[in-house]
């Protein structure tokens, strides 16, 4: 694998596992991530995790560069971010929302320099 793939491999394997996992089995997605009373908008959130991975799938298997895919995951990855966060200091959510932020975070982070180093080129 080209070291370059690393991270949109890992980023598409994440979401992928996180869009799938509550449509499988809600009951340990639920005992990870805590009780919910609205399983509808889990089931929601994860089919509209799904677009994203193909947009993943784009990113990292295309020779084009897209930006405005690459824009797009960057503010998922914002969004999820900063709901981890906000929800997690209402305590509404449980600490491992905290790691899945640390994720989204460095996700970010990898389109960021993918922006400005492909640019540079």
């Amino acid at each position: 694998m080209h070291t370059s793939k690393i991270f949109p491999i890992s980023h598409l394997v994440y979401y992928f596992i996180t869009a799938v996992w509550p449509l499988i089995h809600i009951d340990s997605f639920l005992l990870v991530t805590g009780y919910k009373i609205d399983i509808w908008l889990v089931k929601t959130v994860s089919f509209l995790l799904l677009p994203y991975c193909l947009l993943l799938v784009y990113l990292t298997f295309s020779f084009k560069k897209n930006f405005i895919i690459v824009i797009t995951v960057m503010l998922c990855c914002l969004g999820l971010l900063f709901i981890d966060l906000y929800y997690y200091f209402k305590n509404v959510i449980k600490w491992v929302y905290l790691v899945d932020g640390f994720f989204e975070l460095l996700f970010f982070t990898y389109w960021a320099y993918y922006i400005v180093h492909s640019k540079n080129k």
